[in-house]
Parts: structure tokens; C-alpha cells; sequence
């Protein structure tokens, strides 16, 4: 069985569930699919947010089917970490010429170019113009953990569930961004205690340690989702992208670079027909009032119910 993933449209949010049966296992079919959910959630101007969650009725998703990972050991030569870096950088060269990427597939190159790939799809949700918030329904761990840890959000069920990084048992670290992604969110301290312990975490430990937003009643856990990514994926599109891609990507730079990039972004983003007409409004607004609208609480109470200062 491959993995598929369901889409509906509920306002301004799209539901993503993703369901691989009878394991929930994370593979190269759910991939494919969140990429275009990526590409549908950042060129729809009616969807501002996206929840993902799980079929499986006690688990969101699992790790990365541990046989293609097996199969892909086996077939590969043994490469040094530093030798596997300066492949990467080749390859990632090399899949920009037209055919390459196939004759790629039927190479020892392949573990390589599937590992790339998933790390694409987490730098996309990364950058996505819209809100992402993972709905964790039930268990999560490896792939699946490093999937909710490129959402913007992640929103737990409460009860006997757990969320890990236990890929130190199986002799490998993480590979999906689980190693980055911890440590940018949590710090180094916290980022290798789960991925050295490798132990499961209940929704309310992994709450404590900051890891998940909130735990949440698990018949109410989709609604909160939505409600949550729908108020936020209010807000205009390009700022969106443009907060996310500035945290992301300068804050795991040095000051300098991280300074280039929020002056980039905030540069681009003023020019913009909504924030030209945001910024006309606010002003206007300031002269009718005699003073700064956000001394008027309840034009700001309005505002923000609408994202947009209009």
C-alpha cells in the first residue's frame, strides 16, 4: 500500500489527512502529495492555512518506512559523512539538468536524492505562504515528528499518545531535519536529550518542553486546528511567507545575514497591493482619529479578527 493524502477545503483551510494503511508509514507517495499541497496551499489566494493530519485512528504518522531505508543501505556503497556531503552538493547540481533526476533514481544516488527531496518538502512548508499546523490525532515519531516540526504549529491530541525521535535505536540520527529543527526550536541541551534518549514523550512532557503548542481533546482537535490556522491564515498571504521565510532562514544564519534577510523581505512586502492598501488605510485612519489607531481598542479587536487593516 502507498501513501495517499486526502485534501478538502473547509473555508479558508485546507485538511490534509494522510493515510498509508495498515502503519501509517511515512513514504516517497506522501511526499510527492504534501509537495503539491505546498504548491496548491502557496497559489490559491482562498487558502490561507493548512491542517495535516492522520487516518490511522491512534497515530498521525510514523517514521519512514524502514524497509527503503534498509534497501537503500544495502544497495549503497559506504560513504564517509564528508564524502556524502560533497555528493549531495553534486547531485543537487546534477538534478537541475533535464533527465538526470531518473537516471538518479536507478543509481546508488537514490537514498541520497529520496533524503533530499524530504528535505525540500520541509524547507517548503517552511517558506509556504499560508499557516501550517499539524494535528497530531495519535502517535508520531521520526518522519512524522520531523514533518510537524516544519509546520508552523503542531496541536496534539490528549491520552495515551506519544511523540519521539527513536531513530538512535535503529544506529542512525534523524534525517529529516529532526537534529536542526529541535535545535532551532528548543535548543541544543533540549535537541539532544530527545534524540540521544530517543525515549517517547506524552503530549503534556512534550507540551512542557516545548515541542507542542497544545494538547487538546481529541474530538476537538481538528476544530481547534482549523479554527487556529483559519484566524492566522487571515492575515495577507505574502506577509505570511515573508514572516516564516525570515525566521527560518535568518535565524539560522549569523546576525548580519539574518538582518539581510527581514530587510529583503520587509522591502518586497511594502510594495505590495494589499500592504499599499493596509498602510493608506492605517493612515487615513490616524487622521481621522487625531491619534494612532491602535489607541482605539476596538478598531484593533476588529483587525485582527480580519488579519488585514483595511
Amino acid at each position: 500500500m502507498t501513501g495517499t493524502v486526502q485534501v478538502e477545503q473547509r473555508g479558508n483551510v485546507l485538511l490534509a489527512t494522510i493515510a498509508n494503511p495498515p502503519y501509517a508509514l511515512m513514504d516517497r507517495d506522501i511526499v510527492v502529495e504534501l509537495f503539491k499541497l505546498v504548491a496548491r496551499a502557496d497559489s490559491d489566494p482562498t487558502v490561507g492555512g493548512v491542517v495535516l493530519t492522520g487516518a490511522h485512528p491512534t497515530r498521525f504518522l510514523a517514521h519512514f518506512d524502514v524497509r527503503l531505508i534498509l534497501g537503500s543501505a544495502e544497495s549503497s556503497p559506504r560513504i564517509g559523512p564528508q564524502a556524502l556531503r560533497r555528493a549531495m552538493t553534486a547531485i543537487s547540481a546534477a538534478v537541475k539538468v533535464p533527465k538526470a533526476g531518473a537516471l538518479l533514481e536507478r543509481s546508488p544516488a537514490a537514498g541520497l536524492l529520496a533524503m533530499m527531496r524530504m528535505h525540500g518538502l520541509m524547507k517548503a512548508i517552511q517558506s509556504s505562504s499560508a499557516v501550517w499546523i499539524a494535528a497530531l490525532n495519535g502517535d508520531t515519531g521520526g518522519g512524522g515528528c520531523e514533518l510537524s516540526l516544519a509546520c508552523d504549529q503542531r496541536f496534539m491530541a490528549d491520552g495515551d499518545f506519544f511523540i519521539a525521535q527513536p531513530e538512535i535505536f535503529l544506529g542512525f540520527p534523524p534525517g529529516a531535519g529532526g537534529t536542526q529543527r529541535l535545535t532551532r526550536l528548543l535548543g541544543a541541551s533540549k535537541a539532544l536529550r530527545i534524540c540521544l534518549g530517543g525515549e517517547p514523550m506524552t503530549p503534556h512532557e512534550a507540551m512542557e518542553l516545548g515541542l507542542i503548542d497544545r494538547v487538546v481533546a481529541p474530538k476537538a482537535l481538528l476544530d481547534e486546528a482549523i479554527a487556529e490556522a483559519a484566524r492566522l491564515g487571515k492575515r495577507p498571504k505574502h506577509a505570511i511567507g515573508a514572516v516564516k521565510r525570515a525566521i527560518h532562514q535568518g535565524g539560522s544564519t549569523t546576525l548580519d545575514e539574518g538582518l539581510r534577510i527581514e530587510a529583503s523581505e520587509f522591502l518586497a512586502a511594502i510594495g505590495t497591493p494589499d500592504s499599499i492598501a493596509a498602510q493608506k488605510a492605517y493612515v487615513k485612519r490616524t487622521k481621522e482619529l487625531g491619534d494612532l489607531p491602535v489607541s482605539d481598542r476596538a478598531l484593533i479587536k476588529k483587525v485582527i479578527q480580519n488579519g488585514k487593516f483595511f
